[in-house]
């Protein structure tokens, strides 16, 4: 295997090896304390588990059975896609049920791109994942006779969703929060943002030894070492403009993993959530005001309990897409009737019905849609429900097998940031926190014998890795401010508006190839500005959402056939073979990103950085005020724009950034 690729956070060969003690000679000792000098700090723990939701937090319990763990997680602990999850978790725990039938209903939402391997595995050790959330304490909603209820979703045959009312989600990560935090060998970091993987090479192998961290309050950068690393930092929502997704969800671990050399895969299977809340623009609530950060779900159990789609004429419509399905036709199928009649009948959304269902039943189901659509003067139980799709889910993500590896030694994925084969081309409702719950288990065995491993053969490349920790320069934390700070936010929300626009529910192979020259040179743009500005969390993310934003369009550009989640106007049929996306090599060498970087230069001098055009003067770019003369209109070349004006890339004119180093 070759060399990590440029981004990488890169071992320095020539330290000595006794530069200081490691700490790895008693791989299973409590964590040892921060290293600091003024550019310098080293935190050392035997498990690093990168995110806090169901798969990071169930992980890491099963391992600090072994050792040390640090949870290093961007927010609160609680937020992220895992507390927002309404429906349940499913779980053949009903006689009139079976894994077979779970097996088949996986197969056939996931387009049978699925692994079966993993698809079996998943619904056989499910429902003894679920029991135990159930020992840590969860409290599902349960029958008059004390078991559990099981309730039905979109695409399932049976009932087993396993559900806390509408908020599932929130009362698994209140369980497991709980118990992880008593935990005496677990360590939580909160508010710290995770920006690069450590790598290193051992016997020809990429192996990874932990991660480069900003402290998002205190401003400073830490390297944490860890013997096994999991990543579990959730899916990619916020590259859209609107996203069931909290904020967080950038992408991060995906765009760390790929920047390591980790392969990636099915990244074209975005899945569009049929029924988002719609909100009028302007208006206090959250789904489908512009610039909104969360869309508000309305849970496929609505649908599951009897809930009808209309058009805004009355008129029901999914017997004219579906009729053996109807509403419970899987979300992909659904998702494309609800925007076929929106752009059919020129409307901003379609109806959601469940109010002949009795009044009683429904906000004793459904009380958190119940209170959260009262805000916006609708009734459930007398008012349809306006709705409209919205990004979900990522069915694709960091390549992982069925043990949670990935192709960098040492380096784990589970959750929304793997692909594990399980959804395949289409995710079933309430299968994501069961992968979650199943394959942070399965990974757990094998991350504590590569532990051991790495304790015993790789002192060198640990020692190595503590002692290259540089945190000086351009590597140190520096917040966003000033006219950078509005560049990277218009940046921001142009690839988020490309996307949308080219890579959506319906996609064409022009508009791809568009948004894959658009994307190449936002990469080169903020690359630039990534590699000489300074750490932020701004930054980035920013250049995570672009980096997994070029991995969607380049996977989606591989399928020439429509199948699950990526629908081509293109090519409208499956083809009769087919096989996952993957790419395992690096942007540059996929793309000439030469010719890009031609038209872009980087000048950082007297304080100052800046990004320069080939004759040598500094423009304006994203709709600030230009420094060259010319007007905020005229002067804007960004994503969105380029796209629509189809500029050259050469012609791409970007902003002064003028705040001091």
């Amino acid at each position: 295997m070759g060399p990590a690729r440029r981004g990488t956070v890169a071992c320095r060969a020539d330290v000595n090896s006794d530069a200081f003690r490691s700490p790895f000679e008693n791989p299973y000792s409590e964590a040892l304390p921060v290293r600091s000098t003024n550019s310098r700090s080293v935190r050392q723990f035997d498990y690093l588990v990168l995110g806090s939701g169901i798969a990071g937090l169930s992980y890491a319990l099963k391992v600090a059975e072994y050792g040390s763990v640090a949870i290093i997680t961007k927010d609160y602990a609680n937020e992220g896609c895992t507390q927002y999850a309404q429906g349940g978790v499913c779980a053949v725990l009903d006689a009139a049920d079976s894994v077979d039938s779970h097996v088949e209903d996986t197969m056939v939402a996931g387009a049978f791109l699925n692994d079966r391997n993993a698809v079996e595995v998943v619904c056989r050790e499910g429902p003894a994942r679920v029991l135990e959330l159930v020992r840590l304490g969860a409290d599902f909603t349960r029958n008059n006779d004390g078991t559990l209820h099981l309730t039905r979703e979109g695409g399932h045959t049976n009932r087993r969703i396993v559900h806390a009312a509408d908020l599932t989600g929130r009362e698994i990560e209140r369980a497991l929060l709980a118990t992880a935090r008593a935990h005496r060998n677990v360590t939580f970091f909160e508010h710290h943002l995770a920006t690069e993987l450590v790598v290193d090479e051992v016997s020809g192998q990429l192996h990874c030894f932990g991660v480069d961290v900003l402290d998002q309050h205190n401003a400073g950068m830490c390297r944490f070492l860890g013997l096994s690393t999991m990543l579990a930092t959730g899916g990619a929502g916020q590259v859209y403009p609107s996203t069931t997704n909290p904020h967080v969800a950038t992408g991060d671990g995906m765009a760390m993993a790929y920047r390591a050399g980790a392969a990636m895969s099915n990244m074209e299977f975005v899945q569009f959530h049929p029924t988002a809340l719609y909100s009028p623009p302007g208006s206090a609530g959250t789904g489908g005001a512009a610039g909104a950060e969360r869309t508000f779900l309305i849970t496929e159990a609505v649908r599951g309990e009897g809930g009808l789609l209309f058009n805004m004429k009355g008129e029901r419509f999914m017997p004219s897409y579906d009729p053996t399905r109807l509403e419970l036709a899987p979300r992909d199928v659904v998702a494309r009737a609800i925007q076929d009649q929106m752009l059919s009948h020129d409307n901003p959304h379609v109806w959601l019905d469940i109010s002949h269902k009795p009044a009683a039943e429904v906000r004793e189901h459904f009380p958190n849609i119940a209170a959260r659509c009262s805000e916006q003067g609708i009734d459930i139980t007398k008012d349809p429900i306006p709705v409209l799709p919205a990004q979900h889910y990522m069915c694709g993500g960091v390549a992982a097998g069925l043990r949670g590896e990935t192709s960098v030694q040492g380096l784990f994925a589970c959750g929304e940031v793997a692909c594990s084969g399980l959804h395949g081309a289409n995710r079933l409702a309430s299968n994501s926190l069961l992968e979650g719950l199943v394959f942070a288990d399965r990974a757990a065995g094998p991350s504590v014998a590569h532990a051991e491993y790495a304790s015993r053969n790789c002192g060198r490349q640990l020692h190595y890795a503590a002692a290259s920790a540089d945190f000086s320069g351009p590597r140190a934390a520096r917040p966003l401010a000033g006219p950078t700070a509005e560049w990277v936010a218009a940046k921001r929300a142009e690839v988020r508006s490309l996307m949308w626009e080219t890579c959506g529910i319906v996609r064409r192979t022009a508009a791809l190839q568009r948004a894959q020259a658009q994307l190449a040179a936002a990469y080169v743009e903020v690359k630039a500005v990534y590699k000489h500005y300074g750490v932020n969390t701004q930054l980035v993310e920013l250049m995570n959402l672009v980096t997994v934003a070029e991995l969607i369009v380049s996977c989606a550009l591989q399928r020439r056939e429509s199948r699950g989640l990526h629908y081509s106007a293109d090519y409208p049929a499956a083809a009769a073979e087919t096989a996952p996306s993957v790419i395992s090599s690096s942007l540059k060498s996929r793309l000439d990103l030469e010719a890009v970087r031609g038209s872009i230069g980087v000048r950082s001098s007297n304080g100052f950085v800046s990004l320069i055009s080939p004759g040598g003067g500094v423009a304006a770019s994203g709709g600030a005020a230009s420094t060259g003369g010319a007007s905020a209109a005229g002067s804007q070349r960004g994503v969105g724009s380029a796209a629509k004006k189809g500029a050259a890339l050469r012609d791409l004119s970007v902003r002064s950034f003028s705040e001091p180093e």
